[in-house]
């Protein structure tokens, strides 16, 4: 009988709220090697394997289809590849991991409250200051798409290795593309979201299946149960090897 991969995030709350939302489904999730341990097992569900990847790796492999399944963020599919949601299905949606990607711009830019202002300021940025609008993000692929469709072709990417929110205090960047789950930092940090369109994606964890993973009828089999058992769709699995 084939057998289904499971990757879920290997570390900190995603791991911890993850684990806890298949053990109330009456499926329990072991790593028996402990934290360094990159492999587990399901209790409740012969046949499921585990593995403990960084969320962007399960991303990755996901649309690689070298995992069957996988709990990851819908902004870290968008942001790997442009076709990464047609690569994907999205089963079930988990209810933590709530994170908005963003356009946050400082405060003193009082007259910038929408991505077509950000356009004004970009266009005019060299001639004023001879230099391209900088920002700062860690979702390149996101920020760029965006701007595309917004028009926006004068900046540069400034890519973010630490606190991203920091950048423009620093001066390292002007303005910031990052992720927010309630705004307190960037509010902290003297940043506010552009207010009608600065809202890239809306994210939240999700139980993804690959498309370009294989599915004979017993590994199908499987997952429909899988599904069913967390409260999801069972239909949504692919069939054929």
């Amino acid at each position: 009988m084939s057998e289904i991969t499971l990757a879920i995030p290997s570390k900190g709350r995603l791991e911890e709220t993850t684990r806890q939302t298949f053990a109330a489904a009456g499926l329990t999730i072991d790593r028996p090697g402990g934290a360094r341990s990159y492999q587990g097992e399901m209790q409740g569900l012969p046949g499921v394997t585990v593995r403990f990847l960084s969320a962007s790796e399960i991303a990755r492999e996901l649309i690689r289809g070298t995992i069957d399944a996988g709990v990851t963020g819908a902004d870290l599919i968008h942001e790997t590849s442009p076709t990464g949601p047609d690569q994907v299905i999205f089963a079930k949606p988990l209810g933590f991991g709530h994170a908005d990607v963003v356009v946050a711009v400082p405060d003193a830019w009082m007259d910038v409250t929408s991505m077509r202002d950000l356009s004004d300021v970009a266009s005019d940025f060299r001639s004023r200051h001879h230099r391209w609008l900088k920002i700062a993000t860690k979702f390149t692929n996101l920020t760029r798409r965006h701007l595309a469709e917004h028009g926006i072709a004068e900046y540069r990417i400034v890519e973010s290795l630490g606190a991203t929110e920091a950048a423009p205090a620093s001066g390292a960047a002007d303005i910031i593309v990052d992720i927010t789950s309630t705004g307190s930092t960037l509010r902290a940090n003297g940043l506010r979201v552009l207010e009608t369109d600065g809202v890239i994606l809306k994210s939240e964890a999700n139980l993804i299946l690959s498309r370009r993973a294989q599915w004979p009828e017993d590994k199908a089999a499987l997952m429909r149960d899988l599904l069913t058992r967390i409260g999801a769709d069972p239909e949504v699995v692919p069939t054929g090897a």
